[in-house]
């Protein structure tokens, strides 16, 4: 029987610090829950900022808890609207990546780097890890099937007791396979 996970498309949105939080809203400002997201402790919030790049801009959603570092994760399109070159990088990855400008509704800030192209990842527990005979940092494959099948390649594979299992790729890449629908299924490649 074939391994499947659910994959989840992630749209465009930044995590911020409790610095630059303070900054975009006001000081002492608190991120509200919208809603929980697939991975424990993640949440979407209501609050909206615009990324400003050198040929436009965009509004996106923040994705709570505050992070350690300012991250902008965008797609190739939202990426080349803004005309910022993006690198594919894991979360977290942000070394050289691109500059840009986040705007909030009491400040701004210009982070020097931090804009990236989240590479494809699998998120998973220690236990389906093992179920699945896999490795953290292992890259692999995830086929899909339908009227526009695909094996999205490069996915690497992230295990930590602090996730849930689920397949991240970005809605460019969604919209490609045609995963619309509840919970798309993925089969795991090695």
């Amino acid at each position: 029987m074939a391994d499947m996970v659910i994959i989840e498309g992630s749209g465009k949105h930044c995590h911020v610090t409790r610095e630059t939080l303070d900054i975009l809203f006001g000081k002492g400002f608190e991120l509200q829950v919208k809603k929980m997201l697939s991975q424990p402790g993640q949440f979407a919030t209501p609050h909206k900022v615009t990324v400003v790049g050198p040929k436009g801009q965009t509004n996106l959603s923040i994705i709570g808890p505050c992070r350690k570092a300012d991250q902008v994760e965008l797609s190739f399109t939202d990426a080349r609207a803004l005309g910022l070159e993006c690198p594919i990088r894991e979360s977290g990855d942000l070394k050289g990546s691109a500059p840009c400008k986040i705007i909030g509704p009491e400040g701004e800030v210009d982070i020097p780097e931090g804009a990236i192209i989240a590479k494809r990842h699998l998120h998973l527990c220690p236990e389906d890890a093992e179920k699945f005979g896999l490795k953290d940092k292992q890259i692999i494959g995830i086929k899909v099937g339908g009227e526009r099948a695909l094996t999205f390649g490069e996915v690497v594979a992230r295990v930590s007791p602090e996730y849930a299992t689920f397949c991240h790729i970005d809605y460019d890449e969604l919209n490609a396979a045609a995963l619309f629908g509840k919970d798309p299924m993925g089969e795991i490649v090695k």
